[in-house]
C-alpha cells in the first residue's frame, strides 16, 4: 500500500470531489481524501491524500490557508460569487482610501456566517440545497481569523485580495461583507489558493487527464507522511515503545519528552490542541496521539 500526501492544482470547474475520484482511478486506490474543499469555480492547492495518509486529514485540514481573490465592487449577488445572480448594482464606488480602510478592518478574529449556497448542514441539510428551493436555512456565526490581508485597488471595481486565513473561512462572504461595509455591494470574481500551511501550488501537479501524469509521477512528487506534519508537536520513541504503539498500546510520556515542530503554525479560533505525533527510532511516522495529564491515546496508528 502507497502512504502519501499528494499536492494538487485544482482546475476550474471541478469539484473538490471530482479531483478525489480522479486519484482514485489514475492512482488503483480507493482510499483517497482530501483537505479543505475548494467551490467549483475556484483553483489551486488542493491536499490529496493515499492510503494510510488519510488518517491526517484532519490535522491538515486546521492549516491556515492563503487564496489570491479578485471581489468585484459595485454589484452584490445571491450566492456571493460570480455564479450568482445579481441583487443589486451601484455605479458609485468609495474612495480608494475608504476601501484599503475597510480591508484592514477584515484583519483579525471575527465571526462569520456561512453564506446560504455553501455545504454547511443545518438539521441534517446542506445548505445550498435548501436555496435551491427558494427555502433559507440559516447556519449560526462561527469564528475565524484573517492574519493577513493586503489589497491592491489599481483595477477598481477589481479588487485583488492577498490573504491568508483560517479554517472555514469563506472568502467569497468577506468579500460580500466588505461590500456591505462600503455601501457598494461586492462579489468574488476569481479565487485561487496559494499555499495550505508549509504547502504551495507552486510544487502542485494538475489532475487534468490531458496531461497524461501517471501513478509513478504523483508519487514521485508527493510528500511522505513524516515529512507532513512539520506543524505538530511530536515525540521520539524507543523501539519497545514503538513497537506497542504498532500494537495498539500508547507509550508512558510526559511532556518533558514532546518538542514543537520545525514549522509554528497557529490552530484555527475554537481549536483545542494539535495531536502529537509520535515518530519511530528510524523517523517514520508512526501515531498521532493525543497527550494530556491523564495519559497518551492514540488517535491514529499507522502500522
Amino acid at each position: 500500500m502507497a502512504d502519501f500526501l499528494h499536492l494538487l492544482d485544482k482546475p476550474e470547474g471541478w469539484t473538490s470531489h471530482d479531483v478525489v475520484a480522479r486519484m482514485r482511478r489514475v492512482l488503483g486506490e480507493r482510499r483517497v481524501g482530501h483537505a479543505g474543499t475548494l467551490d467549483p469555480f475556484a483553483t489551486g492547492l488542493l491536499l490529496v491524500a493515499e492510503g494510510r495518509a488519510t488518517a491526517l486529514l484532519h490535522a491538515l485540514s486546521l492549516l491556515p490557508k492563503r487564496y489570491l481573490a479578485c471581489a468585484r465592487l459595485g454589484v452584490a449577488t445571491d450566492t456571493q460569487d460570480r455564479t450568482g445572480v445579481p441583487l443589486r448594482t451601484t455605479r458609485t464606488l468609495p474612495s480608494r482610501q475608504a476601501i484599503e480602510s475597510e480591508v484592514e478592518r477584515l484583519r483579525g478574529l471575527t465571526m462569520q456566517r456561512p453564506p446560504l449556497y455553501s455545504a454547511v448542514k443545518v438539521r441534517g441539510e446542506r445548505l445550498y440545497k435548501a436555496a435551491r428551493r427558494g427555502e433559507t436555512l440559516e447556519a449560526g456565526e462561527r469564528p475565524i481569523r484573517v492574519y493577513e490581508i493586503a489589497a491592491d485597488v489599481e483595477s477598481l471595481p477589481d479588487l485583488t485580495l492577498d490573504l491568508t486565513v483560517s479554517r472555514g473561512t469563506y472568502v467569497r462572504t468577506l468579500a460580500h461583507d466588505l461590500g456591505e461595509a462600503l455601501g457598494c455591494g461586492a462579489h468574488l470574481i476569481s479565487l485561487r489558493r496559494t499555499q495550505s500551511g508549509p504547502f504551495s501550488v507552486e510544487r502542485a501537479l494538475t489532475p487534468l487527464p490531458s496531461r497524461g501524469i501517471e501513478a509513478s509521477e504523483y508519487r514521485a512528487n508527493a510528500v511522505l507522511p513524516s515529512h507532513a506534519v512539520p506543524h505538530l508537536p511530536r515525540a521520539a520513541l524507543e523501539e519497545e515503545e514503538a513497537r506497542g504503539v504498532r500494537h495498539g498500546r500508547p507509550p508512558r510520556l510526559g511532556p518533558e519528552r514532546v518538542t514543537l515542530g520545525p514549522l509554528s503554525v497557529p490552530l484555527p479560533p475554537g481549536g483545542a490542541a494539535w495531536p502529537t505525533a509520535l515518530f519511530a527510532p528510524d523517523g517514520a511516522l508512526l501515531a498521532l496521539a493525543q497527550i494530556s495529564p491523564e495519559g497518551v491515546r492514540l488517535l491514529r496508528v499507522f502500522p
